[in-house]
């Protein structure tokens, strides 16, 4: 039996990693794709082969040519990609698997992949993503202002998705998303 692909989307400083990297430990069988970014890592935040593959943008080109990717985009400067033998791998082995993709990257893969189930994380206020965004502190001015911008344009997006999550308190987003895992499950035996 093939595994069940979602994809988790949200616009930056949400709490779209702390979400799934907690209901993760709580969900047997589901992995994470891990996608590729030609940003530089966050100090202290990031780890390779964990948060991200990190590759020069020669490199990224180069898997971009070669056909690497299930999907890549632009999201504020810097390529991103989803490899596409991770996510198949998983899958034909009846694993499910968890991409988390920005809403250009979701609309492509759900396009090769309608039956992937999509999940969009919600901040509960602009106003909220922006303190959020400032208090994780990784990005500087600039960089923050284009996430809030981009963030605007991101959340236009959330009636898209099978379900949306709004994120207010961390733990009751996690139950939110393993109560959509656990259900289509359910759906498949």
């Amino acid at each position: 039996m093939r595994g069940t692909l979602y994809i988790f989307s949200g616009p930056a400083g949400v709490g779209k990693g702390t979400v799934l990297q907690r209901a993760l430990k709580k969900l047997p069988g589901i992995g994470y794709s891990v996608s590729c970014t030609t940003r530089e890592p966050r100090p202290g935040l990031d780890v390779e082969g964990e948060t991200y593959y990190f590759l020069s943008e020669e490199e990224f080109r180069r898997r971009i040519a070669a056909g690497d990717f299930l999907e890549y985009a632009n999201v504020h400067g810097h390529l991103y990609g989803t490899r596409r033998d991770i996510v198949e791998e998983a899958l034909s082995t009846g694993r499910d698997i968890v991409l988390e993709i920005d809403v250009q990257g979701a609309a492509i893969v759900k396009e090769k992949m309608p039956e992937a189930v999509t999940v969009f994380v919600k901040p509960p206020s602009f106003g909220e993503l922006a303190r959020r965004l400032k208090k994780r502190g990784s990005e500087g001015c600039e960089e923050q202002e284009l996430r809030m911008k981009n963030a605007k344009e991101e959340l236009s997006h959330a009636g898209e998705y099978d379900y949306v999550i709004v994120n207010d308190i961390v733990e009751d987003a996690v139950s939110e998303f393993i109560k959509i895992v656990k259900k289509h499950r359910e759906e498949i035996k």
